[in-house]
């Protein structure tokens, strides 16, 4: 596999991902009511369909991307882990009744466990450093036109 056949295939990989996160989010919106905390739910709904969303946006500018292909496989994992981490830790939170620490509006009052506080707050500041990073990373790929 060519070093540009690779990153068409990671690229149409970010489709599916983003598809499939999609997805994931329009089925979270079925199962707000029966979790312990439904206004976290909505959060993991609109966190699972947004980031869904940017993972389709970026599979489409991946042609574009003026990276190596180390520095494409560096994006495409930040991108798919940092988008999957938020959806399930707003789930996580929603389903456990906790989130409290990290999300207090989101959280509404609720509070987990010291364990389950750790696991949620562990996501998200993971997942954060890996969407800034990968955002980073897209827009330095889209300093230059390609015909430059």
């Amino acid at each position: 596999m060519t070093p540009s056949s690779a990153g068409t295939l990671l690229g149409h990989r970010l489709l599916q991902l983003g598809m499939l996160l999609f997805l994931i989010g329009l089925l979270t919106g079925f199962a707000i009511p029966q979790l312990a905390n439904p206004r976290m739910g909505l959060a993991s709904h609109l966190e699972a369909v947004m980031n869904g969303l940017f993972l389709i946006v970026l599979g489409l500018v991946w042609p574009r991307l003026l990276l190596s292909a180390r520095l494409l496989s560096v994006l495409f994992w930040l991108a798919a882990y940092g988008t999957f981490a938020n959806w399930m830790a707003t789930l996580l939170a929603a389903a456990w009744g906790a989130g409290g620490t990290m999300m207090p509006l989101a959280a509404s009052g609720f509070d987990g466990t010291s364990l389950q506080e750790a696991v949620i707050a562990a996501l998200l500041l993971s997942l954060s450093a890996a969407i800034v990073a990968a955002s980073g990373l897209a827009i330095w790929g889209l300093r230059t036109s390609p015909q430059s």
